[in-house]
This record gives C-alpha cells, structure tokens and sequence, in this order.
C-alpha cells in the first residue's frame, strides 16, 4: 500500500466512477481499478460497491477515507515544505462569519507581523461549513462558535458570545424592555443561512415553544442584517459581539427575554490527526491570546 494507491483510492471515491478518476489522474483505467483492487487485496475488504454502472463506498470505505484524506495530506505537506523549504509556508485560516467579523482583521495583523515569510489564506463562512473544511483538510485551523459536531476535532475553548434580540429605532420593541418570548410571534425576522448555529440555536428555542416569525428574507452578510435592522425591516438575532458600535451609537438595541439566555463558546478547532508545524503552534498561541485579551 502507498500513497499513489491512497490519491486514486480518494479520487475514485470522490467521483464515483472509475473512467473519471483516471481522466483527472492522467493514467489509464485499468490502472485505477488495479490500484483499487490492490488495496482491497491488502486489506482484505471490499471498498466499493457496484451498482447501475456506479460504485458507491462501504462502510470500510468510508472509513479508510477519511484517514486517506489526512494521510495523502500530511504527505503532501511534508513532501512540500522538504521540496521547497525556502519558500513561503502557506496557512489556511477558517473563521465563522461572527468570529470573523469581529476578530481577524487584529488576528491576521498580528500573525502576519510575529511571523516572518508566511503566507495565510482566510476563508470566512458558517460554522457547519468551516467544520467540514477543516475535517478534509482544506483548512489548517478554524475559530467558530456554538456546536461542533465531530468527534474527530480538537476543540479549544478561547471565549463566551452571547445571541441577542437586535431592533432598530422603529421597532416597537425599542422602548419596550424586558420582552417574553410569546411576543415574538408573528415578528418579521431577517436571519442567517441556513448552516448558521445563530439561525440553528435560537430556532430550536422557538420551535420549542411553538413560536413562529415570519422569515422576512435570509443573508450571509452580517452587515446587509444590521443595515436591515437598522432601517425597520425586522428584528435580527446576532452575536453581541458584533453589535458593540451600532447599540453604543444607539442605532441599534439588544431587547432582553425574560427568561431566555442563549450563550454559546467560541472555539479554536484542528482535526485530532493534523500535523502541528511550529508556525501553527505559533498561531494557536497567539489566537488565544488575541481572541481572550480582547
């Protein structure tokens, strides 16, 4: 078993057929089908299905492809920082939109400023997204709020958030404080997407208790919401995190529910088999530094 066996093994499953994967890998077909039957035969298990002209993983297949996945990547790191050793490290960096918004413009200046001749990739999305990227390895380390589901991830807790109940001036609700949760029924709700643990969380709490809003319309950008707020298209749930400036200017208010707290973690997270180069150790110390002093 090598890694040319494991890289065709991941593109195979990855296409489910076996004339593509030898299309995108540039070699013959029977060479893949040879490659699969090799690792079967070394295994002693059956790694696919076929069916209807497709082939569909096992259960042992699914298995062997997740370590593949993070073997074939290890692999290729050290194979390029041995190969290219004078060149810039790369560092892909995840954030949820929350974290994002509020934490890695200071965070990539002063990873960039502590560590010379780096270069750091940051991909901003919803938390879901962010945990799978970094499971397939396609992000180094991520920063996101609320649940993370695998248990293949290290989790680091680095701070407390907090979702809110935000209106602007021409709510009703501006001047009405504290309200109860039954008061939002019927409510216009400018929300997340869906993927957002901000839409996912406070929803469960509705769906609950039998509350309805109405889901006026949907955004994945945090300012288009508050702009929305701000002008009475609806009520919004947020970070408080995010809320700082526009409820210290006034133009925005977090309307507490008696009764109702929805407190959620931050956390720093990296697959439990990634290798940790010293420049990622480096990272790790200083986003908990950043994100705790902040």
């Amino acid at each position: 078993m090598t890694i040319r066996h494991l890289k065709i093994f991941i593109t195979v499953a990855e296409c489910g057929k076996m004339r593509k994967a030898a299309e995108l890998l540039y070699i013959s077909q029977p060479s893949v089908s040879q490659a699969i039957s090799e690792l079967e035969k070394y295994y002693g298990i059956k790694l696919f299905e076929r069916l209807s002209q497709r082939i569909y993983l096992t259960e042992a297949g699914k298995e062997l492809l997740e370590y593949a996945r993070h073997l074939v990547n290890s692999f290729d790191h050290v194979d390029e920082i041995m190969k290219k050793t004078a060149h810039t490290p790369i560092i892909k960096l995840g954030g949820s939109v929350s974290v994002g918004t509020c934490f890695f413009d200071t965070l990539v200046t002063t990873i960039e400023k502590e560590i010379k001749n780096i270069d750091l990739r940051v991909t901003i999305n919803n938390t879901e997204h962010i945990e799978q990227e970094v499971l397939l390895s396609h992000i180094d380390i991520g920063i996101v709020e609320g649940i993370v589901k695998s248990k293949d991830m290290i989790q680091i807790p680095v701070c407390e958030d907090e979702l809110v109940i935000v209106v602007g001036k021409t709510h009703p609700f501006y001047d009405t404080s504290p309200i109860v949760l039954e008061q939002l029924n019927g409510q216009a709700y400018i929300s997340r997407e869906d993927g957002s643990l901000t839409r996912n969380q406070f929803e469960t709490i509705l769906a609950n208790n039998n509350i309805q809003m109405i889901n006026k319309w949907n955004s994945t950008n945090t300012e288009s919401i508050k702009k929305a707020v701000i002008n009475g298209s609806g009520l919004a749930i947020m970070s408080k995190l995010i809320i700082k400036e526009e409820v210290k200017n006034g133009t925005m208010k977090i309307v507490p529910i008696q009764d109702i707290q929805v407190k959620r973690d931050i956390h720093l997270i990296y697959h439990k088999d990634k290798y940790l180069s010293q420049e990622l150790k480096t990272i790790i110390q200083i986003i908990k530094l950043t994100i705790m002093n902040s």
